[in-house]
């Protein structure tokens, strides 16, 4: 229009604007002070790093690095090699068990009328069969042992279950000197009465 004193602007198409203002390179900021003598020769972080490595983040990966680490270590231990493993273990072997003949003894009285029996089984442990056969010879000085103690005990020598235990470990003792240098692993009771 020739008369008018509008400025005619030629006609666009906004796809093509925005095309074209998405191929103007981005203007570059200069990193700050701080920044720059950090990161010197590095490559520029995003702006969220920060957010993105937090320190409960890092924790949580050097625990897991160490889970991981830990895990492959012990199974590495447990697992070892077949000659290893065989080695370190020890085979048990069975006990092996020896009744002694019943024992049948009066307890030491200190003043009083009655007159106190003890009737006692006793069987050792054996750590092997051949001291089984070792022991068999010097059966006589067990027995003769058994019976010079079980006699100077008093009926409340024997009272509750810390009595027994006491005669117990004095028995395992005086047949360990009797047997001596062999060892019995215990003395074990099959009976204990006392009238």
């Amino acid at each position: 229009m020739p008369g008018s004193s509008r400025p005619v602007y030629p006609k666009r198409d906004s796809g093509l604007d925005m095309a074209a203002k998405a191929k103007e390179p981005e203007k570059q900021t200069e990193p700050e002070p701080a920044a720059a003598a950090e990161g010197a020769g590095e490559a520029p972080q995003p702006k969220g790093w920060k957010r993105l490595l937090t320190r409960k983040m890092i924790a949580l990966m050097v625990a897991g690095v160490v889970l991981v680490g830990g895990g492959g270590t012990t199974a590495l231990l447990m697992l070892g090699s077949g000659k290893d493993s065989k080695a370190g273990v020890a085979i048990a072997k069975p006990a092996v068990f020896v009744d002694l003949p019943e024992v049948l003894v009066n307890l030491s009285n200190t003043g009083s009328d009655r007159t106190q029996y003890l009737k006692i089984k006793v069987v050792l442990e054996l750590p092997d069969q051949l001291l089984m056969q070792q022991i068999q010879p010097v059966m006589p000085r067990l027995m003769d042992t058994f019976q010079t103690y079980l006699r100077e005990l008093r009926p409340t020598d024997l009272d509750g279950s810390a009595g027994l235990y006491r005669l117990k470990e004095e028995l395992t003792r005086r047949v360990n000197v009797a047997i001596a240098p062999n060892k019995v692993n215990a003395v074990l009771f099959k009976e204990i009465i006392v009238q």
